[in-house]
């Protein structure tokens, strides 16, 4: 009797075959797909921007904890007055001894604490530059005030100085959000091409080697390389692995629950809201009081206070932060299993095929590549970010140290020069001493930025010489030169007279403002079309982009107006300038950027990060002064973008226009390049013959729902994880 058994089949090997391709795009998903790409950057750029902006602009203390130190009535009744006198900004306590509080300031109970002076004596104010540089500031602004209307003398004292090689206090700051790209940029790259290893079995072996291997790599760069770390590797490594481990299975989980958008709740919760909570750039008690909250549940605060406590306080406090690390790392890695039991290894809008043979790009955007190339883009790309973000920064602002600021003497030149002679043995090394002889021409000096400051020696004997600065020019800057000819001033026995000619508002207390508007138009710029070319492959001309970037250079620079000025408050007046100025500096970074994002991919996000972003950053002067950071990054200044759009707000806001024509010649010619180059080289290479098309956008991971019929009273909800189609199918 003949079997009826079938023979089998062999299995397909033709790639259409065993892979096939998506349906054609119908013309309402192709509209729904453009919307989406405009979206994800207006999402990016606006909670970054709208959280740095709105929680820096204009910090001031909130609820600091302070101690006075004495234990009599006089200690109890000067504490009871600061406390009165200082509303919500200070959380005063008094302790007995000085010892209590030096122990509690390295324990990090409190910020700072000011010893009673005995009979004759001087108050002694103690705070930790350890323990954060705006966070000491804080403390000074509060507490010597408080003293001299006391009618006391002030000595400060530093219970745990910073490292040679730390002058910032920015080293934890760098170290951990180095941690947090590693933990959470992979997860993007792995989801489009290697999705297969986002089994939670397979994933974790990976994020745990992933984390050791970064953490090294951030060790490395902070202390042979750069020079602001010594020693400590063992703690260093375990707190590392501990971190990017816990943000990599925590991304893993948000992955598996939104897909491709997972990205954006990483991004915000690791980053846009890690900083500002971190106590690690400004202090967490100047903060609005959520982010004090978030200080001791996030990451990164958890990550750099960690290593924090390792590296300047004994390992004191190290247990809670590690303790926060476990919670994460633990409760996501229960999560996890639980919604990969649940709905399987395939995750929503992801890819359906996942065999390492699928036909999947390295990138998101590219061609269909080989899975050894995957493997090494997957690697390759967030590394590349981590080093370049952690190397760059740490080395412009790990040690700041003024250099060749230049500075005018304002005098008649045979009375101005013998100064300049006396004064360059001791100061030639930190300034450029120039001698001017009309005030009204020093004054157009500082407006153009040529010079930093003047000082204007009195015409009269018996009156004081005057030092005349501009605080929106830079902050940074304005402090370093009071605080070196004050001494020179009282050495000629006057009290030195100070004219800020450009005074920063209540809203720009530390004069940041016009740096986070800047980096906002340079992220919407470059960040448009690293989004086209992962979403949209398929828009090869110029023509068909040049419209979108235009409409977007516009719309994304009135929404960044309204939410600075109307909404946050922190950019008053000069509505058309910033809509107009900000909307030429996104055409232009977005079309300069275009030839590197255009012809290589996601990986030409990298160069583009550095030079427009990245190099911009110190040498834009809008955080540190550009003569406080290292030299090489001096003649950046004159040619980058980002540095052009600091000035261009900056000089807008305080200095009456000065130079913006030069910034916008800067800028007009960045985009004139990067558009010229994208018609004439772009566009013939993308079109060129034989090139090889990118890999098909799906067909994407859809799980189907059961009619309310079909679905089992068994508690697994109504996904059929069986049921799975090509997006776009019926």
């Amino acid at each position: 009797m003949a079997s009826s058994v079938e023979p089998a089949l062999p299995a397909p090997t033709d790639p259409a075959t065993k892979y096939p391709p998506p349906p054609p795009e119908t013309p309402a998903e192709r509209k729904g797909r453009l919307v989406a790409l405009f979206v994800m950057p207006f999402l990016i750029v606006t909670m970054m921007y709208a959280t740095y902006m709105g929680t820096m602009h204009s910090p001031h203390a909130r609820d600091l904890p302070v101690a006075v130190v004495g234990a009599d009535a006089t200690a109890q009744q000067f504490a009871d007055d600061l406390q009165e006198s200082s509303g919500d900004a200070l959380e005063v306590r008094t302790v007995d001894t000085l010892p209590e509080a030096n122990e509690l300031l390295r324990e990090q109970e409190i910020a700072g604490a000011i010893e009673i002076p005995a009979a004759g004596g001087s108050a002694s104010i103690h705070r930790a530059m350890a323990a954060g540089a705006s966070q000491a500031t804080l403390v000074d602004k509060a507490l010597t005030p408080a003293a001299a209307a006391a009618g006391w003398q002030v000595d400060t004292v530093d219970v745990e100085p910073l490292t040679d090689g730390d002058g910032s206090g920015t080293l934890v700051l760098f170290a951990a959000m180095g941690m947090m790209l590693a933990g959470y940029v992979p997860l993007s790259t792995l989801l489009s091409g290697l999705p297969n290893l986002l089994r939670l079995r397979r994933f974790l072996p990976l994020a745990v080697g992933w984390g050791a291997f970064t953490s090294s790599l951030i060790w490395l760069i902070l202390g042979p390389i750069v020079g602001a770390l010594d020693g400590h590797y063992p703690l260093f490594l375990g707190i590392g692995t501990l971190a990017v481990t816990a943000v990599g299975i925590t991304q893993l989980l948000f992955t598996k629950v939104l897909g491709p958008f997972a990205v954006l709740l990483g991004m915000l919760l690791w980053v846009v809201f890690g900083v500002p909570a971190s106590n690690l750039a400004m202090s967490v008690h100047s903060m609005p009081g959520m982010f004090q909250w978030l200080h001791g549940v996030l990451p990164l605060p958890a990550a750099g206070e960690a290593l924090r406590s390792v590296l300047y306080f004994d390992g004191d406090g190290v247990g809670e932060h590690v303790t926060t690390l476990g919670v994460w790392l633990v409760v996501a890695l229960v999560l996890a299993a639980l919604k990969e039991r649940r709905s399987g290894d395939l995750i929503i809008a992801g890819p359906l095929y996942t065999a390492p043979d699928a036909p999947l790009p390295a990138l998101p955007g590219g061609p269909v590549a080989r899975y050894r190339t995957r493997l090494v883009a997957a690697m390759m790309f967030p590394l590349t970010i981590v080093v370049t973000v952690v190397t760059l920064m740490s080395f412009s602002m790990h040690e700041p140290d003024v250099s060749d600021m230049p500075v005018a003497v304002v005098a008649p030149a045979a009375q101005a020069e013998p100064l300049v002679a006396a004064l360059e043995p001791d100061l030639g090394e930190y300034l450029d001493l120039s001698v001017v002889e009309s005030r009204e021409e020093a004054d157009d000096l500082i407006r153009s930025q040529e010079i930093v400051a003047a000082y204007v020696l009195p015409e009269a004997a018996g009156t004081s010489p005057t030092l005349v600065t501009a605080g929106g020019a830079g902050a940074s800057q304005q402090t370093a030169v009071t605080q070196m000819f004050t001494p020179i001033a009282a050495a000629s026995g006057s009290e030195l007279a100070l004219e800020d000619a450009a005074p920063l508002t209540d809203d720009d207390v530390n004069g940041s403002n016009s740096l986070y508007a800047g980096m906002a138009w340079i992220m919407a710029g470059f960040l448009f079309f690293a989004v086209m070319r992962g979403g949209a492959p398929d828009l090869t001309r110029t023509r068909q982009l040049l419209p979108l970037v235009a409409g977007w250079s516009v719309g994304i620079s009135v929404w960044l107006w309204f939410l600075f000025d109307v909404l946050i408050g922190a950019v008053d007046g000069h509505a058309f300038e910033m809509i107009g100025y900000g909307s030429l500096t996104v055409f232009a970074v977005a079309w300069a950027s275009a030839v590197l994002t255009r012809t290589l991919g996601l990986f030409g996000l990298i160069p583009v990060m550095i030079v427009v972003m990245l190099a911009g950053v110190p040498a834009s002067g809008g955080g540190l002064s550009l003569y406080m950071v290292p030299e090489l990054f001096r003649p950046l200044a004159e040619i980058l973008p980002l540095p052009a759009a600091v000035d261009v707000v900056r000089s807008m806001t305080y200095l009456d226009a000065t130079g913006i024509g030069r910034d916008l010649l800067v800028l007009g010619i960045w985009g004139a390049v990067g558009l010229l180059l994208n018609v004439l080289v772009v566009d013939r290479w993308l079109n060129r013959k034989h090139v090889r098309p990118p890999a098909p956008l799906g067909p994407k991971y859809r799980p189907e729902r059961k009619s309310r019929a079909e679905s089992t009273g068994d508690g697994d909800g109504d996904l059929a994880p069986a049921a799975l189609s090509p997006v776009g199918t019926p």
